[in-house]
């Protein structure tokens, strides 16, 4: 993808592409450790063959808006823009196929001499297609989001995205997922493919004699994994398997690299006809590498090329920043009592240090989901990313920004379970710095559907430790921390059978671990009213407040509203 525009429509390319081929197979680092069948998983709320007919349901729309940009602070200026967008909600749940696509296209006409035209691209999916029955399936996922970029590198989704430090975000993935059995040895294996791009922005505020701070370009992920294993009762008392899994991320910013080997046995222990102790040994070898930039014959300075961006110097030798290699370890929990309930902790050793990681997914009803993970990983910010958006389900409704169109961090899960799920992106999205990072943290969200009434909340904090190689341009990098707490509602309903409402909050705590760079916090709300006029026009009306406030630059607040039509064929 040589050029953004190019970059931009391959993006929207692929998200059409995958409706409706391919969704989630989810599984535990232990496998199956339920005393039933596997119909028994973690995510059989709504099993895909239960021989109902496949719904489908598919709604594109064409819309027409006009929005006043009132500017607060630091100044009063008041511009207009007429918006043209075309888009497609769509879901399927089928025998063998299931998933979920919100994607739009919109084109802003700024009226004046300060209202730019720009044009956007912002949307979500999740698929998966069954090739053989509860056999082999493949999965894939896309994104496309739109976020305003600060000094510090976090990224904002807020409605202030039509300015020069905007950034579109782009995200993709596939690849087969495998389960069977072979006489009573249960054989799972996976593998990912995923692609990840941040688009440089015109410009990034920065404070006087600071320099602009090097931000994620594009990366390819290969993730890998096999595990063979027994049940308990099966063989013995208790259930023994083995496994491997290799991670790998190619980061274009200073050709960084990311390698994750490892291998693993593990014993699962019922205590319970839903309770089991787990617990695994085994080795892994973990490197983060990197070259230098290309420098200055004169001053010795990095070059920085006409994208804001490091010039990687191809000839310099690798350099390590990070490696881990011995002896890994864990124990913990896990439990099921019921199909739509899940529960797992651990606790051991990974990358050098304690670590911890675990899930809690319930689900009590198709209108009701609950979801909270606990993570520790290493990556660069497209592998974060690919991994977020591979944890999604595949039955969602997205909540998108009346003004920017743009779909909100979390989406609304529709009552399914599997551990490990996750229904927000907020986290692996609050910054795109270059370097690679092991990010620890927690994000949790409910969602409920209560007559005529959605409400949904999310709540998240991600803490980043970067590394960077000694002796190039990013070494300043090494060891700063930055964290991130997000939080995201909303609140929709029915007023009567034409009309409704929706309304979403947010907010951002980013602290910069640079203090030279300093911290940012985003806060925003949105309430909107829509009206059908016939079976297919609709009208829509909103209003909007968002804010950004920094430690080193001036703060930004501005209003909005806006009146438009839709039209869904």
């Amino acid at each position: 993808m040589s050029s953004p525009r190019l970059a931009r429509y391959a993006a929207l390319a692929a998200v059409l592409a995958l409706w409706p081929h391919a969704g989630h197979a989810q599984s535990l680092p232990y496998g199956d450790v339920s005393d039933g069948d596997s119909a028994s998983s973690a995510d059989s709320a709504a099993p895909r063959g239960s021989g109902r007919a496949p719904r489908v349901k598919v709604t594109p729309y064409i819309e027409a808006q006009q929005v006043v940009f009132a500017e607060l602070r630091p100044g009063d200026e008041v511009v207009t823009y007429s918006i043209i967008a075309a888009g497609v909600d769509a879901a399927i749940r089928g025998r063998n196929n299931e998933g979920s696509v919100s994607v739009r296209y919109e084109r802003r006409f700024g009226w004046g001499n300060n209202a730019q035209d720009s044009d956007a691209i912002s949307g979500v999916a999740r698929f998966s297609s069954a090739v053989i029955p509860n056999t082999l399936s493949i999965e894939a996922g896309a994104l496309a989001a739109r976020n305003s970029i600060e000094n510090n590198g976090a990224a904002l989704n807020n409605g202030l995205n039509f300015g020069d430090s905007v950034t579109q975000i782009y995200s993709v993935y596939a690849g087969p997922s495998l389960r069977t059995n072979v006489d009573d040895v249960q054989v799972s294996g996976s593998y990912r493919l995923g692609y990840s791009r941040v688009e440089s922005p015109n410009a990034i505020p920065v404070a006087a004699g600071q320099p602009a701070i090097d931000l994620f370009d594009e990366s390819v992920v290969h993730s890998a994994a096999i595990r063979a294993g027994t049940r308990p009762g099966d063989y013995l008392p208790v259930g023994v398997g083995v496994g491997a899994g290799y991670n790998r991320e190619d980061i274009s910013n200073l050709d960084q690299r990311v390698e994750d080997l490892h291998v693993r046995g593990d014993v699962t222990l019922p205590v319970g006809n839903d309770l089991s102790l787990v617990g695994g040994v085994g080795w892994e070898k973990v490197e983060v590498s990197s070259r230098d930039a290309v420098r200055d014959p004169v001053t010795g300075d990095p070059v920085v090329g006409s994208d804001g961006r490091f010039v990687t110097d191809k000839s310099a030798p690798r350099i390590l920043s990070y490696q881990a290699e011995g002896l890994i370890w864990d124990a913990g929990v896990v439990w099921r009592p019921s199909r739509r309930t899940a529960l797992e902790a651990h606790v051991g050793r990974r990358y050098g240090s304690t670590t911890y990681y675990g899930s809690f997914a319930y689900a009590p009803s198709a209108r009701t989901s609950l979801n909270v993970s606990v993570y520790d990983t290493i990556s660069g910010f497209g592998g974060q990313l690919n991994t977020a958006l591979a944890n999604l389900p595949t039955q969602f409704q997205a909540q998108r920004n009346p003004f920017s169109g743009n779909v909100g961090g979390c989406v609304q899960a529709e009552g399914t379970v599997a551990a490990g799920q996750g229904t927000c992106l907020n986290g692996a999205l609050g910054g795109v710095r270059s370097a690679v990072f092991r990010s620890r943290g927690v994000a949790g969200s409910l969602a409920v559907s209560a007559g005529r009434l959605s409400y949904g909340i999310g709540a998240g904090y991600d803490r980043r430790k970067f590394m960077a190689a000694p002796g190039t341009a990013l070494a300043a990098a090494n060891g700063v921390i930055d964290e991130n707490v997000w939080l995201a509602a909303f609140l929709s309903g029915r007023i009567d059978r034409n009309s409704s409402f929706s309304t979403n909050a947010y907010a951002n705590w980013y602290q910069s671990g640079d203090p030279l760079l300093g911290d940012t916090r985003g806060l925003g709300a949105t309430a909107a009213y829509y009206r059908s006029i016939t079976s297919k026009l609709s009208a829509t009306a909103a209003v909007g407040v968002d804010g950004v406030t920094r430690e080193n630059l001036v703060d930004i607040w501005s209003a909005q509203a806006l009146v438009g039509v839709r039209y869904s064929f």
